[in-house]
């Protein structure tokens, strides 16, 4: 019982590691953007947005797993409109048109 509480603890204290910058830039390489591009991206939107907005980014998930090249900018813009944050929208949006010029 011990062990297991002691595995428990230390599971959550590796995952208490990533930073929520670390967890969007990865979320946004997982939706197939590059790595610059996601770094870029995630460092504008973890200043400009609340832990709870970051949260409601995990909606977007439903982008996984699909070819990005597939996606249109429509879509894209759809599914992070019906999150209905205005903000979320906004810095969304900035960020990745600013980040894909600086790329």
């Amino acid at each position: 019982m011990k062990r297991i509480a002691l595995v428990s603890i230390i599971a959550l204290a590796l995952s208490a590691c990533a930073t929520p910058e670390t967890r969007v830039r990865t979320a946004l390489m997982d939706a197939g953007l590059s790595q610059p591009i996601a770094a870029c991206m995630a460092d504008r939107m973890v200043d400009r947005l609340s832990l709870i907005q970051l949260n409601k980014l995990s909606g977007l998930k439903k982008l996984r797993g699909q070819d990005m090249r597939k996606i249109t900018v429509e879509e894209f813009l759809r599914r992070t409109r019906a999150l209905q944050d205005p903000e979320i929208l906004g810095v969304t949006t900035s960020s990745g048109l600013i980040c894909a010029v600086k790329a």
